[in-house]
């Protein structure tokens, strides 16, 4: 037990410990389905093809295509960049994984998993965030809310679905 005189400093100390340990990274994952093969759906899911169904989504290939350490930067309307390497492409294993850095804000993961549903695909999206400053902290809390995040996922579902319609995949 400490001595009365040293507790206080001791219970600071561990109020600044704690709020100085590092936040945990914050994680969402949603799943849709899809009325088409995996073999369709993840081509749509790499760097190329998200153009075929993603607004704005002009990817600038800087190594590689879609293979393992392949890496690419987009811009946002904003000009806010973000660096991404893929970490995982195996998709005959129903998967395809991203590391990405937006400059200055956050980092993080996106994993896409994909498996046969008996009528199609079910398609599972995981972001995993972790913001590198009080602003990027925000930014990857609002993202990953799950009302603004089960939106984007509908939004995903939507266009991939005119996507596949139009033959692409």
């Amino acid at each position: 037990m400490l001595p009365r005189h040293a507790a206080a400093p001791a219970a600071l100390l561990l109020i600044v410990c704690a709020s100085a340990a590092a936040a945990s990274p914050l994680s969402r994952t949603r799943r849709f389905h899809l009325d088409a093969t995996c073999q369709r759906i993840l081509p749509l899911l790499t760097a190329r093809g998200e153009e075929q169904w993603a607004q704005g989504w002009h990817p600038e290939l800087l190594s590689g295509d879609r293979g393992r350490g392949s890496v690419f930067r987009t811009r946002r309307h904003d000009g806010h960049e973000t660096v991404w390497i893929v970490t995982d492409d195996e998709p005959a294993a129903g998967r395809i994984s991203y590391a990405r850095l937006a400059g200055g804000s956050n980092m993080g993961l996106v994993d896409v998993r994909c498996s046969g549903d008996g009528e199609g695909s079910t398609v599972q999206v995981s972001y995993t965030l972790t913001g590198l400053n009080p602003e990027g902290r925000a930014y990857a809390s609002e993202f990953l809310a799950d009302a603004r995040y089960g939106a984007m996922m509908a939004e995903w579902k939507q266009a991939l679905t005119a996507a596949l319609a139009r033959g692409g995949g």
